[in-house]
């Protein structure tokens, strides 16, 4: 049996990863992205695109019934949010960034949870912990755990370090990075979105922390 997802996040570029991945698979028969204002998508039969407004105070009960008429289609349904300001969060507010990390990925995944989701794919960073005395690494750690806390029978959490095939990332950067071994290294964006799908066909139940030799092994099991 094939499967679908409810993405958030998928205009970004690891989101967008994501989203190619999943349509290369054969066993996604349906992508579902939320997206808070149109934008132009490729056309594909098995792609679908839905506009909420993620700052509404109902934006968690609209992703609770999204997610319940998806699964009325018979497929299992995981979710999957690859929200990430990544190096644009320096020009953020500590505020603004939990409003978008902790309280949109809070909500879009409690919706999920509610309208019948078991399994759920979380983008995080390398380094995240809510004790870090660094900002960003700290934000994610506490979305890490705000998710953690929501119940799900299976959490994924992807932890890259530098991202290769980003826009945001400067090439000089993605080569040096692939000189340091372990998390905090260089990994190619295609090798996360491909390891979000590896996840979704092979995954157990509980949490897994994923990474970047884990995401790599996992986009090699396709």
């Amino acid at each position: 049996m094939g499967f679908r997802v409810l993405l958030v996040g998928g205009t970004g570029q690891v989101g967008s990863a994501l989203m190619r991945a999943l349509l290369a698979s054969s066993a996604c028969n349906e992508v579902v992205m939320v997206n808070r204002r149109a934008v132009v998508l490729t056309e594909h039969k098995r792609l679908r695109q839905v506009i909420l407004d993620t700052s509404a105070a109902n934006f968690e009960s609209e992703i609770k019934k999204l997610a319940a008429s998806c699964l009325a289609q018979g497929d299992p349904l995981y979710g999957a949010s690859c929200i990430g300001i990544g190096k644009g969060s320096q020009k953020w507010s500590e505020e603004d960034i939990k409003k978008l990390e902790i309280g949109l990925v809070g909500a879009f995944a409690r919706g999920c949870l509610a309208g019948g989701v078991e399994r759920f794919g979380l983008l995080s960073a390398a380094g995240s912990s809510a004790k870090s005395r660094i900002r960003y690494a700290r934000i994610m750690g506490q979305k890490e755990d705000t998710v953690r806390k929501i119940g799900f029978k299976r959490l994924a959490i992807f932890r890259p370090g530098i991202i290769a095939g980003n826009v945001h990332t400067p090439g000089v950067l993605a080569w040096l990075g692939r000189l340091i071994p372990g998390s905090f290294g260089t990994i190619d964006q295609d090798d996360i979105g491909r390891a979000f799908v590896g996840e979704f066909l092979h995954g157990s139940n509980g949490t897994a922390i994923l990474e970047n030799a884990a995401m790599r092994e996992r986009s090699r099991g396709l």
